[in-house]
């Protein structure tokens, strides 16, 4: 597969890391006091929040042979700093290497972490073999290719590196780790997917989690501690802001009266309560580290790589005017998912077996991926066909052929060791939720709706056909031939 790229879609798009050289010049953010992460003793102390920033400016050529400050960010802006030698020629796996034996972190961190470049406009998972360095020098390259930068910021916009979670890392293989920091490290990365939005979750879900992170950061519930006066102030370090402002908005303060008018920092509390009550922490925090993460693998979208997109709207109003909608398109070992980037929830979300896909480029500036998939018009079975827009079209089509092949290649499964339901997610699982944000919303969709024949394409035809495409997987998503002839009633 080719280099795996994938848009940000978050307002964390600033820098996380930077490659240093001796003729760069270095700008520290106000404020800002220098930690060395390298003394961590390994005891489990937690990181600093963040590390000075560093940009890399002018001539980014040199020897293979000098030594290069590198700073390594994490999502949550935690960092390394590190002087390494021949960076110009070291691989991905090589570095990898060597950051693992400073956070010292167990050998099952090689699977489960990669190395990033990203910035505001593209994410690129490296692969093993890969020179950073050198990805680093065709940057403009990439942004030309797959991106909708402009000409000055194609010139002005630089790579950092980040160690984070590996998307083709199996979900159930999580919650096998038994190494405590490798568990903060996924937490951190799962926590901060969810405040930014790049996790969609229910009001419900978000307050499970949120206490759950407040039992991780603030140690168990103290009554005399613990108020909502006290949480207040740390809302935000808990809960989506943008949930918590579309809750607090002007129209719900006049609707939320009297007792419905009880805000999220009681909600959370009674969250964090429970949380305490049915965990202990005689095993570490190991245990409730793995509880948020289990929650978050109830997320379609979970450990996915995430690429920027646009769908037709659907028709509106009186002269039919539609246009197009900003979308995020969700790629993991699982499935796809398409999500409202405005509205924080999914359009529709698919398992490889219920979809066949294609790309295309009819204009060689616009892209195209067809996601096809079954569905019904009026009550009638017809193949239901998704146009995204987006010059990362190639790149999506070649992630979801290269998930289903690692899929044939093993079983990815939860084994049932891990597959039971703790008493903290058990309540909240058996409701279904109507208007949840997981829900798909075929409705606000622009599909194509078609049946083939053999002799021509029709828009609706009572028994589906053949797929209009080859590309799918081997398991499921088979075609679904007319048990009668076309005569017959």
């Amino acid at each position: 597969m080719a280099v795996l790229c994938v848009f940000s879609d978050s307002p964390r798009s600033e820098a996380k890391i930077r490659i240093i050289t001796p003729e760069a010049t270095s700008l520290k953010p106000e404020g800002s006091t220098p930690k060395d992460y390298t003394q961590m003793d390994g005891s489990g102390t937690s990181p600093p929040s963040l590390m000075n920033e560093y940009m890399l400016r002018g001539s980014v050529s040199s020897s293979g042979t000098r030594s290069m400050d590198v700073i390594v960010y994490f999502v949550n802006d935690e960092a390394v700093p590190l002087t390494v030698d021949g960076l110009s020629g070291m691989m991905a796996h090589e570095l990898h290497r060597i950051i693992r034996e400073v956070l010292l972190l167990p050998d099952i961190a090689q699977e489960v972490f990669a190395l990033w470049l990203v910035s505001p406009f593209l994410e690129v998972q490296l692969k093993p073999k890969h020179q950073p360095y050198k990805v680093c020098r065709q940057w403009r390259d990439l942004l030309a290719r797959f991106t909708n930068c402009s000409t000055e910021d194609i010139h002005q916009d630089e790579p950092c590196l980040q160690f984070r979670r590996n998307i083709f890392f199996p979900k159930c293989r999580e919650l096998q780790i038994a190494n405590e920091e490798v568990l903060r490290l996924l937490y951190e990365e799962a926590k901060s997917n969810v405040l930014e939005g790049r996790y969609p979750c229910d009001i419900e879900d978000c307050e499970l989690l949120g206490g759950l992170a407040c039992r991780l950061e603030l140690g168990p519930y103290n009554q005399q501690q613990h108020t909502p006066s006290t949480l207040r102030p740390k809302l935000e370090c808990f809960l989506p802001p943008y949930m918590c402002k579309k809750r607090n908005g002007l129209l719900n303060a006049f609707i939320n009266k009297g007792s419905r008018q009880a805000g999220f920092e009681q909600t959370l509390l009674n969250s964090y309560k429970e949380v305490t009550e049915n965990n202990t922490c005689e095993e570490g925090e190991a245990t409730n580290y793995k509880e948020y993460l289990k929650k978050c693998h109830e997320l379609p979208y979970y450990g996915c790589a995430f690429f920027m997109g646009e769908i037709d709207k659907p028709a509106q109003g009186f002269l039919n005017r539609a246009g197009r909608k900003t979308v995020s398109v969700a790629i993991n070992m699982e499935g796809v998912s398409v999500i409202d980037r405005k509205e924080k929830h999914v359009l529709i979300s698919l398992k490889f077996s219920e979809l066949s896909w294609d790309h295309t480029y009819p204009d060689r500036e616009e892209h195209i991926l067809w996601l096809e998939f079954d569905g019904d018009n009026e009550g009638t079975p017809v193949n239901k066909l998704l146009k995204i827009y987006s010059k990362q079209a190639e790149l999506m089509s070649g992630l979801i052929e290269y998930c289903i092949e690692l899929n044939q290649g093993g079983d990815l499964h939860s084994p049932d060791s891990v597959s039971g339901s703790t008493p903290v997610t058990e309540k909240r699982s058996k409701l279904r939720r109507q208007e949840s944000v997981l829900c798909n919303r075929i409705k606000h969709l622009t599909t194509i709706d078609y049946v083939d024949d053999g002799t021509e394409i029709k828009r609706v035809k009572p028994k589906r056909a053949a797929s209009f495409f080859t590309r799918q997987s081997t398991h499921g998503y088979a075609s679904v031939l007319p048990a009668d002839s076309p005569g017959e009633s």
